[in-house]
């Protein structure tokens, strides 16, 4: 029983039942003989790379579409030929093998390009956030040691005041330029030689609580990849040559890997540059998609469009929306359960960690609020201050490992680490059922008259009151009772509630003193570029 509690996880799914899952989700299909040895080959001489999943792909199903932007659509043969001459490009200005290349784009075709074309090179992909301010930009290039950058024409300003003199390659641009990812990919280049290494992917973390840190991932091994494949696709049920709509950016953790999940399962990833609920539900309906990955945020979106907008398009073919990136409100969640169906799973990890649990439809419906259960490779322990296991029931520090192995910080730093585990900077509790439940950060809690508050569960009491669209809760200074909590929401639209309407909610369900002693009416609330609320900025 002890070590029940102290270490809570599944086992991977192996042998036949490994099997099952990947003949279920298409992974394993017939192949001619001669496109097999193609796609081994492809393997052999990029090793698990996105080089290596799109030479793959343009192996064994050339004219397959690989990605459809608003501009073109682009199969995997012409990703493989285009990234080579843009690798050569990359080459030209000064980029080897460790180097790290800068990707600050919006999803595009060309950001994919990009990507592959700097995997080539062994070389590691930086992948800065758009909404970055100058003095923030310029940081992350000098600190992560950036040897050239592609991106976008819009940021083009901005690397002119932060970074003149780094080497530089145009991705997305209204006009086709010498320098730009679409003129450089038209023009013929003899093959590569293999680095003889493959480069790293570094995410940077949030920077909701600080100063965005990047956070290095290596490619995992094949036997790894395929144990970490399985796991997923037996908690989220995507389906190899499907097609994806990307609505999360790429980027990002969750975005990236839902791209590079659509590599792996050769699925057509369709995206534009900025998410529009209305659009993002006509390229479903256009293209027939079975996956939709996307943020909390744009979920609250698409279902804030009006009915008769929203019921306009045919979603039918959707099996899967899959969310991760913040939490998933319950109320969010039901609603959305309700108007399209049981194809909602949310996920819980981080930058970190990667995954760490699934909540698939009927654990949304029966657990509102869960985080689901953990996935299949993964160890979970929930620890108290003093590193001791709490029972469930209590709440206690995540920590979780799994095979995808986070490197650990590229200043040198880490996170907090317990016996192998890596801390999700999260605080959690498992209910008698096996589920987890995220009750906040584990530097949000909020100490007021001696009781301790986490912010999510007031967050999912208001959620529930009819007149809210959006709602986060910090603490602030309070003479009386150290801090007191301040509730900051925002109202549907047509809606109306008074901050007494409010506080009454939240009383009638929760113990007195976790009910706010100040509503702050907003329009809108801060928030980054994947959907996270700022709370430093509300505090």
């Amino acid at each position: 029983m002890k070590d029940g509690l102290r270490r809570i996880g599944r086992p991977l799914v192996a042998g036949a039942s490994a099997a099952r899952v990947l003949a279920r989700s298409g992974v394993v299909r017939p192949v001619r003989p001669d496109r097999l040895i193609g796609m081994a080959l492809s393997f052999g001489r990029w090793g698990a790379s996105p080089a290596a999943a799109y030479a793959a792909g343009a192996a064994m199903d050339p004219g397959r579409l690989a990605v459809v932007d608003e501009r073109e659509s682009v199969t995997f043969l012409d990703i493989d030929r285009r990234s080579t001459a843009v690798a050569h490009a990359l080459r030209e200005r000064g980029v080897y093998a460790g180097d790290a290349v800068a990707l600050l784009a919006r999803n595009s075709a060309a950001f994919v390009v990009a990507q592959v074309a700097i995997s080539k090179l062994g070389a590691d992909v930086l992948y800065l956030n758009t909404g970055f301010a100058g003095p923030q930009l310029g940081d992350v290039l000098l600190s992560e040691n950036a040897t050239a950058v592609v991106a976008d024409e819009e940021f083009l300003p901005l690397l002119d005041e932060v970074a003149p003199d780094l080497p530089r390659i145009v991705a997305w641009s209204d006009a086709a330029t010498a320098d730009s990812v679409a003129t450089l990919g038209a023009e013929t280049a003899p093959e590569l030689d293999p680095p003889g290494r493959d480069g790293r992917h570094i995410i940077l973390t949030s920077g909701t609580t600080g100063r965005p840190k990047g956070a290095a991932r290596s490619a995992p091994g094949a036997l790894s990849g395929i144990n970490e494949l399985v796991a997923l696709l037996e908690a989220i049920p995507y389906r190899g040559n499907g097609t994806t709509v990307l609505a999360a950016p790429a980027f990002h953790a969750w975005g990236l890997a839902n791209l590079m999940l659509a590599m792996g399962l050769r699925s057509t990833v369709v995206m534009r540059r900025r998410f529009d609920p209305a659009a993002t539900l006509e390229f479903v309906e256009r293209h027939k998609a079975d996956t939709l990955a996307a943020v909390p945020v744009m979920v609250q979106r698409i279902l804030d469009l009006p009915d008769d907008e929203r019921h306009r398009y045919d979603t039918s073919s959707l099996r899967v929306v899959a969310l991760s990136g913040s939490a998933l409100a319950p109320a969010l969640a039901s609603r959305f359960l309700d108007e399209y169906g049981d194809v909602l799973y949310s996920l819980y990890g981080s930058t970190e960690v990667s995954y760490v649990s699934v909540a698939g439809p009927r654990d949304l419906r029966e657990a509102p609020g869960c985080a689901g259960r953990v996935v299949g490779g993964v160890t979970v322990r929930l620890v108290d201050d003093d590193g001791a296991d709490v029972p469930p029931g209590e709440t206690g520090r995540i920590f979780a490992a799994s095979g995808l192995v986070f490197d650990g910080y590229t200043s040198g730093e880490d996170k907090s680490r317990l016996d192998g585990l890596t801390s999700t900077g999260d605080v959690g509790r498992f209910d008698g059922d096996g589920r987890l439940y995220v009750e906040g950060r584990d530097d949000d809690m909020i100490v007021s008259g001696g009781e301790n508050v986490f912010p999510a569960e007031v967050e999912d009491c208001l959620h529930r009151h009819e007149s809210v669209r959006d709602v986060a809760v910090v603490g602030a200074d309070d003479e009386r009772f150290g801090q007191a909590l301040v509730a900051h929401v925002v109202l549907r639209s047509g809606a109306s509630a008074t901050p007494d309407d409010l506080r009454a909610h939240v009383k009638a369900q929760l113990a007195n003193y976790k009910v706010p002693r100040e509503i702050v009416f907003h329009d809108e609330l801060p928030r980054n570029e994947t959907g996270k609320v700022l709370k430093r900025d509300l505090r």
